[in-house]
């Protein structure tokens, strides 16, 4: 069978190419891909050629947030049916490594992660008409459940483990820097963990907007109205819980003097070398985390679109076809006028 692939070569060269798609083999299923988001990390490859040390070396089919719908099976597959729609999990750990054994899968050692150039050979991803995956991949969505909808359910993993590293939300006040998709989804698993403050910054109003529709209860223009958030920094800081999505030092900054004694500071985004302003952290006892990829989270993440618990509509701001993929990535890093791009797939 024939399928369409997103390909990368280098920086600035993508291309839409096409090749044959293998049968399912063993355990795998075949799935015809009926959406796609453009994701942080796919526009590094794209723009920059890599994210800081992990370069692009070989030509790599980006994408690693979708799902679609089973049109064949592996012989040892089980459990699956043809037509049936599916969130395809772009995380394939070992499962045998020392890091599986401790139930850290996010950590394993042999990771064959959708779309990253971090191994040799790359490990190529799902922006493909059609894609063979691994049986345990593949999650189940009902029929009512938007295609679009299901591939959110990678970035909804990811804040969803972010959040578990903070602890108990119940009762907290929490701030959450960057209103990009994976800020905007923060807000809507604070709010599904009980915080009951959920004050969210940026520079853009549009992306606000988004936040304020996903869960938080006020937003904050750092570009026009930065004074808001210093009301936070009386006695010592009034947020328990700061969930940085930025990686801007301003940012890391602001939320270091917002935080009250003995908060925690959840480090989700990454953009390499950030300076850290020790003092305050210290004189504060704060607690500072990372966060990385997720695990079981995934199926969390699955559960609650399908049974419509989160609904990822606001951030899905906009949805282009394959064939105009250059177009989607540039209006991707526009950040006045999108939160999450997607890419729509023969079907």
């Amino acid at each position: 069978m024939q399928t369409r692939v997103c390909r990368l070569y280098g920086q600035d060269d993508l291309r839409i190419e096409t090749e044959n798609a293998p049968a399912p083999a063993h355990d795998e299923v075949l799935i015809r891909v009926g959406a796609g988001g453009v994701c942080g990390s796919d526009m590094h490859y794209y723009f920059e050629g890599g994210i800081g040390q992990i370069r692009v070396r070989e030509p790599i089919i980006l994408g690693h947030e979708a799902a679609g719908t089973i049109v064949a099976l592996g012989p040892d597959v089980t459990g699956l049916a043809i037509e049936q729609k599916v969130a395809i999990n772009p995380s394939h750990p070992c499962g045998t490594c020392s890091y599986c054994k401790k139930n850290l899968q996010q950590h394993c050692l042999n990771m064959k992660f959708f779309g990253s150039a971090m191994p040799m050979p790359h490990i190529q991803g799902a922006f493909r008409d059609l894609v063979n995956v691994r049986q345990g991949q593949c999650f189940a969505i009902s029929n009512q459940t938007d295609i679009g909808h299901a591939a959110c359910a990678e970035p909804l993993a990811v804040c969803l483990h972010a959040v578990a590293r903070a602890g108990d939300l119940s009762g907290k006040k929490v701030l959450i820097t960057g209103a990009g998709p994976i800020g905007s989804l923060c807000a809507a698993a604070a709010k599904r963990a009980g915080a009951s403050e959920i004050v969210v910054t940026d520079l853009q109003d549009f992306a606000l907007n988004v936040a304020q529709q996903m869960g938080a209860t006020s937003t904050i223009n750092i570009a026009n109205a930065a004074d808001d958030l210093k009301a936070y920094e009386q006695d010592k800081g009034l947020f328990d819980v700061c969930l940085e999505c930025s990686a801007a030092p301003a940012a890391l900054r602001s939320a270091i003097s917002v935080l009250r004694p003995q908060g925690i500071l959840v480090q989700v985004g990454v953009a390499g070398e950030i300076p850290v302003p020790f003092n305050p952290l210290v004189a504060k006892e704060i607690t500072i985390t990372g966060t990385f990829r997720f695990h079981a989270e995934f199926a969390d993440a699955v559960r609650l679109i399908d049974r419509g618990d989160i609904n990822v509509t606001p951030i899905i701001t906009q949805t282009y076809p394959l064939e105009t993929a250059q177009e989607a990535f540039d209006v991707a890093r526009d950040r006045s006028k999108s939160v999450k791009v997607q890419l729509s797939f023969a079907n």
